[in-house]
């Protein structure tokens, strides 16, 4: 399972120009789902994600976490995150869950971090989506569950 992590200061997520997702400070997180993952994988990423110490203290220093700061969190469904670019011009996907284990997954994925998170917001799954994000810093970080990176 893999997510790109972006800190910001608001994110929105809209389908058919209307906005179904919304937060303030906190986290923008693009989640993929890989052939193999499990609930393990969700359990690791979302406990990861929740934890991360990016958001600054007093001292400008990165030692917050999401939670510390009582942030908000958009968790998008993003396929593409498991785009293998290494040969040609056209990413490969077969690595990527089918849609039916990939929603169960993610759907544990934003259960878990609502369990813990004052505020988490979705995208729809396998909508086509326009999300708007304004980074912070930027701070943007990449976490797989296999820890291929």
């Amino acid at each position: 399972m893999r997510a790109v992590v972006q800190r910001v200061k608001k994110s929105s997520v809209n389908v058919d120009g209307k906005t179904i997702g919304s937060i303030g400070k906190g986290l923008n997180v693009l989640v993929g789902v890989e052939d193999g993952d499990s609930l393990e994988d969700v359990k690791y990423l979302a406990e990861k994600i929740i934890n991360l110490r990016i958001f600054e203290d007093e001292n400008e220093k990165m030692n917050l976490s999401l939670l510390d700061v009582k942030g908000e969190m958009l968790a998008i469904s993003q396929f593409t995150l498991l785009g293998d670019c290494r040969k040609g011009r056209r990413p490969s996907f077969i690595t990527a869950s089918r849609p039916e284990i990939a929603n169960e997954l993610y759907e544990n994925f934003v259960s878990i971090c609502s369990e813990k998170v004052i505020k988490v917001e979705t995208g729809k799954f396998q909508a086509d989506m326009q999300v708007e994000i304004i980074n912070d810093g930027p701070v943007t970080l990449m976490i797989d569950s296999k820890k291929v990176f």
